[in-house]
């Protein structure tokens, strides 16, 4: 057989399949590379995984988000991104393989790709603009073109493997592999652009946080006493690092927000004077540094979604008031503070309990140094005692005052609790469950919780045993968690460890396990143990 011969030879079915497949995958790819360069005219958020990934995590059921969270932790994000490429290369092949037969319904097929996209990109909260549509549409557009013109360089369906040539007939392989390789270079280049010019506007949201320099706090956090961590091995560190402080949020992408750009406007029902403040104005005020445990309303019970910082901001009753507020209990109209993110999520918290005399911040700081991205750089709100989907807005930019009867908030309206304050809680960090610890003396220790009113007691009991008090370590304060520790005199089995706590108010935490929905998860933290 000649060369020439070898070259225009019709493939048979199964390569003819797998072609089909490739050139669905190479529209796929491009599609996604050449929306990515086109959010970089638009807005990284509007990229069409992020955006179509945004409008999962909105319409998803809480059981779903719950399960994600339990399943995966915080890394629910990344296993999302990755289950929607997933989903679109299976899209992509499944049209790639209509393709031979049906070029003009597979082109479509991806111009649908676009239009979901760019759907998804115009409904997501933060969007401002018909143009978060475009990355999608152009993204969309560019799939189908190039599937339209690789499909066409494909052999015929029906033609035999050896079908005679004519002028004009048969298959040009080696102008097919040129077309795809050069298509698969384009929109490699792409898309590593796109990522490029993406991330250049992020580069002065860094040197802004590089470059800042915290004042020192007017009211500074008093020492952490030094009986506060108990020396007992596997219990969580008493101040939660950045690195480990857990991350449970909606954003795909992590907003990278210039803090000299950056801009807080307050206004709503009971306002007086309105205003808008810069960062600088927010750190020419007065800034108090307190020492705040927060809690996620997802954390199961003995889960690991609280965390305990070092928090320096700005006190958000002051600020309020110099705008002429007033709480509810003092006659103010409204009862409702919503703050909103930069990333559209909106959080409403009680105007009473922020103006009640706790320490409810304007965050800029954690742990010593600026806020870190994950953590909502450069201005987070944080209240304690309150869970954090109603009281932690991350990356805010707009505080508006209204009321809960005008206005759900993003959770409320996917069925959770208008107000949530922090039950109280337990935790047994060591020995894990299902350890194997000696015979003789085994250290119990762990955690317990009641923001903004104290740990008064925490008991152990050991299978179905007498309540035995824990020592409890030293209390930094009433709106951070309190660890303690429990000799156990450990025999040989099998034995459950439970652990409850009582707070200042005399409450003791409930026996009765609930859901983390509408408003925490309760019930009594538990783990089994075998005692070699």
């Amino acid at each position: 057989m000649s060369d020439e011969e070898q070259e225009t030879r019709n493939p048979g079915r199964a390569t003819r399949f797998g072609l089909g497949a490739l050139i669905g995958l190479l529209a796929g790819f491009a599609a996604l590379a050449v929306a990515e360069l086109a959010a970089a005219g638009v807005r990284p958020q509007a990229g069409p995984v992020t955006a179509v990934g945004g409008a999962a995590i909105d319409r998803a059921p809480i059981a779903v988000k719950d399960w994600a969270i339990r399943t995966f932790g915080t890394d629910d994000k990344l296993v999302l991104q990755l289950g929607i490429l997933a989903v679109l290369a299976l899209f992509a092949l499944a049209l790639g393989v209509l393709a031979p037969r049906h070029r003009r319904a597979a082109a479509a097929g991806v111009l649908l790709f676009g239009v979901v996209g760019a759907a998804a990109a115009t409904t997501r909260p933060d969007s401002t603009s018909f143009t978060d549509s475009l990355p999608s549409a152009v993204g969309g557009v560019a799939g189908a073109v190039l599937l339209y013109v690789l499909a066409g360089r494909l052999p015929e369906p029906d033609a035999a493997p050896a079908a005679p040539r004519h002028p004009g007939q048969g298959w040009d392989r080696r102008g097919f592999v040129i077309a795809a390789t050069a298509a698969a270079a384009a929109s490699a280049g792409a898309g590593v652009l796109g990522r490029v010019l993406n991330g250049g506007g992020d580069r002065d949201a860094v040197a802004s946080r590089d470059n800042l320099r915290l004042p020192p706090a007017a009211s500074p956090a008093p020492a952490v006493p030094g009986r506060a961590q108990v020396r007992v091995a596997g219990v969580s560190s008493f101040i939660t690092p950045n690195d480990d402080f857990y991350r449970v949020d909606t954003a795909l992408v992590v907003p990278q927000v210039d803090a000299t750009a950056w801009r807080l406007r307050i206004h709503g029902t009971g306002v007086r004077r309105p205003v808008t403040l810069s960062f600088d104005d927010l750190l020419r005020r007065k800034l108090i540094e307190r020492d705040i445990t927060l809690t996620c309303v997802s954390n199961e019970v003995g889960g690991p979604y609280a965390g305990n910082a070092r928090w320096i901001g700005v006190r958000l009753a002051d600020l309020l008031a110099d705008c002429g507020v007033v709480p509810p209990s003092r006659g103010g109209p409204a009862d409702q503070l919503v703050a909103r993110s930069v990333d559209g999520m909106t959080i409403g918290s009680p105007v009473e309990d922020v103006m009640d005399g706790r320490d409810a911040l304007l965050a800029v700081g954690m742990n010593g140094e600026p806020l870190p991205f994950d953590h909502g750089f450069p201005v987070r709100m944080v209240v304690p005692g309150l869970y954090g989907y109603v009281s932690a807005c991350k990356w805010i930019e707009d505080i508006e005052l209204t009321t809960f009867d005008a206005y759900d908030s993003y959770w409320v309206k996917r069925d959770w609790a208008r107000e949530a304050p922090v039950k109280t809680q337990s935790r047994i960090d060591t020995p894990k469950p299902f350890a194997r610890p000696k015979t003789g003396t085994v250290m119990v220790a762990g955690v317990a919780w009641a923001q903004h009113r104290g740990v008064d007691r925490v008991e152990i009991r050991v299978d179905e045993g007498p309540w035995q008090d824990a020592t409890l370590a030293a209390e930094d304060s009433r709106d951070t968690w309190r660890q303690w520790s429990y000799a156990w005199q450990a025999t040989k089995g099998g034995h459950t460890l439970t652990v409850r706590a009582t707070d200042r108010t005399g409450e003791t935490q409930t026996e009765k396990r609930t859901r983390t929905v509408p408003d925490g998860a309760s019930g009594w933290h538990s783990v089994v143990v075998t005692v070699e």
